[in-house]
């Protein structure tokens, strides 16, 4: 993928709407009664071309007249090649992008969290949201990288006497996202047989991108789901974010999209052991399934803390939606201590911040994030919390929960320093939950990781693994094995299974995407930086407006913004392209102050 952006112009688009006639043919006639432009132009404006839901669900989709919007939206020489413009339908809003002297209208809003695709990256045939990096195709709206489940809405485009003039179904242009279609389960069975085509653990990101990915591909035997979790998949990272949040609110896909599209979710359902041998999976309630393939995506666990006190209640580890819940309760005008200065950690910290009478934070290092973001970054966002009424005991530990009648009251440090403390969350990071795996015959590192290859094969055949307890051959380190446990890598694991497990294999293509919210503030991250030992940053980090660029050697192999938005996703793009930013001429940049302007990126970048 490369990339590359002109910047938009702002012009004031005026919209001419016409309404069609309710006697006339939705796809065969315009509304002049002659034969409608549209008859035989792709949704974007190349002949022939659908999108697979239109093809699959045509049959279905028997729109009227009245179902659509027509409207004329700008001149042919309003917009130059590579740029994009939000335009306006009357009953809905379209982004409007020329490309190589094409046209082409497809849904404004990520179906991800609902960013303005025109503050995006448009690059080669795609555009990639500017705040999580999800790419979608500008011809079919399909979503070609994560995060993210649901591809946009394609809206036919055409030009007449020099007018772009967009056709679009109202039901899309309110929606702003649409399912890929997807097969159904050709296979007669019966809910209690003890076996499945497939069996995924986990219903995490990778788990359900593999489940849905199998069913996009055409798969039609059966799919089985089985999950610890009581709920159907939801958004783990809003967590921590947002307390108050219900399963409900967090949902990432329903019971009815679920059962709709053929996948079996078994929840409350908890893997115990693996055996490669007779291909059979034994859950802790004493059933067992036999499956052809597997697909492992348990996530990770909380790592374990050692202190006194371990039966004091209220102290959470941030697992479920309760537990959440229950840290938002128990704050509430309260003293909260966390422990760990963990994304998780500083998060919850940050949401409890406006709810609790105090909240104390724990951490082993002198500043947060250092390992990660570098002293310079990590101490700006220590500044932001402490301006935030955020307390920190750093290079300390705990050593005891003191309880009162069985309820936290205080929490003891190893300097002897004692905190009130009526909640802790503790955020000290995790390790993979592999355990039920060690008689398996799978293959695990001395952490308890699972090696896999480039199609997420572990060492026994027809076993598969992903997500935060794998290690993974990534091409932006010369295939050396890592392990990166973020929301949207997991997504990639489960499409690339998927794909392998259907004799497709296919390589990870991607750039890694991190963010982070606090006080109202976004941080961005993309790439792998691992082992940098250096930071360039322009900007201002006090201000926490910057560009950190990390460096391994003369390379940039990963970069980090606040309020400079889209750049983390044109870095991005350009990483995920092939192509090399060296340090030198970030440096040369940060010189001249020329803060935020990304456009030399695509000339200085080399194979």
């Amino acid at each position: 993928m490369g990339g590359c952006l002109s910047k938009s112009k702002p012009v004031e688009v005026k919209v001419e709407l016409t309404l069609l006639e309710k006697d006339k043919e939705a796809d065969v006639m315009s509304p002049n009664g002659k034969a409608s432009p549209f008859s035989d132009c792709r949704p974007n404006g190349a002949l022939g071309h659908c999108s697979d839901e239109d093809a699959a669900a045509a049959p279905l989709r028997l729109y009227k007249p009245r179902d659509y919007v027509e409207a004329s939206v700008c001149h042919v020489k309003d917009m130059e090649n590579g740029q994009m413009r939000e335009v306006d339908l009357g009953s809905g809003r379209a982004l409007l992008i020329k490309e190589h002297g094409e046209f082409s209208a497809i849904g404004h809003k990520c179906p991800h969290y609902g960013a303005p695709l025109v503050k995006g990256v448009l690059s080669k045939g795609h555009v990639r949201c500017p705040w999580h990096g999800a790419c979608f195709n500008i011809a079919t709206g399909d979503i070609e990288d994560f995060p993210g489940l649901d591809s946009l809405p394609t809206f036919q485009v055409r030009v007449e006497k020099d007018k772009v003039i967009i056709r679009a179904n109202k039901q899309d242009l309110q929606s702003q996202k649409r399912s890929k279609a997807m097969a159904r389960c050709s296979a007669v069975i019966n809910s209690s047989t003890g076996f499945s085509h497939i069996l995924i653990v986990g219903s995490g990101p990778a788990g359900l991108v593999c489940a849905e990915t199998l069913r996009q591909e055409g798969f039609t035997d059966r799919i089985v789901m089985c999950t610890m979790d009581k709920y159907p998949p939801y958004d783990r990272p809003k967590l921590s974010k947002s307390l108050e949040s219900t399963a409900e609110q967090l949902q990432l896909r329903s019971i009815d999209f679920l059962q709709a599209h053929d996948i079996e979710l078994l929840t409350e359902k908890e893997a115990v052991a693996v055996d490669g041998k007779v291909k059979a999976v034994t859950f802790q309630d004493g059933s067992r399934m036999e499956y052809r393939r597997l697909f492992i995506a348990t996530g990770s666990k909380p790592k374990p803390l050692n202190y006194k006190g371990q039966d004091v209640r209220n102290v959470f580890h941030l697992r479920t939606p309760e537990d959440a819940n229950n840290v938002a309760r128990l704050a509430n005008n309260k003293n909260a201590v966390i422990v760990g200065t963990s994304f998780v950690g500083m998060e919850v910290a940050a949401a409890l911040t406006d709810k609790a009478h105090s909240v104390s934070i724990i951490g082993i290092e002198a500043v947060p994030f250092r390992k990660a973001l570098g002293e310079k970054v990590g101490k700006a966002i220590m500044k932001l919390f402490e301006t935030n009424r955020v307390k920190f005991y750093m290079l300390n530990e705990v050593s005891e929960m003191v309880g009162h009648h069985g309820q936290l009251k205080e929490v003891v440090l190893k300097s002897g320093k004692v905190l009130r403390a009526d909640v802790c969350i503790i955020g000290t990071g995790s390790g993979p939950a592999t355990g039920f795996l060690k008689q398996s015959g799978v293959h695990m590192d001395s952490k308890g990781f699972v090696p896999v290859n480039k199609t997420m094969q572990t060492n026994i055949d027809g076993v598969y693994a992903g997500g935060d307890i794998v290690t993974f051959p990534f091409p932006g380190r010369s295939n050396k094995k890592v392990n990166i446990p973020h929301w949207q890598m997991a997504h990639v694991h489960g499409r690339v299974a998927a794909l392998g497990m259907m004799g497709r294999p296919t390589e990870i293509k991607t750039v890694p995407y991190f963010w982070s919210a606090m006080f109202g503030k976004s941080l961005r991250y993309a790439g792998y930086g691992e082992g940098f030992d250096d930071v360039v940053i322009q900007g201002d980090v006090d201000e926490l407006k910057f560009v950190a660029f990390y460096t391994r050697s003369e390379e940039v192999v990963a970069v980090a913004s606040m309020n400079y938005d889209p750049i983390v996703s044109r870095v991005a793009e350009v990483l995920g392209s092939g192509k090399t930013i060296r340090k030198r001429d970030v440096e040369l940049l940060t010189r001249q102050r020329k803060t935020g302007d990304m456009s030399w990126l695509i000339d200085k970048g080399s194979q």
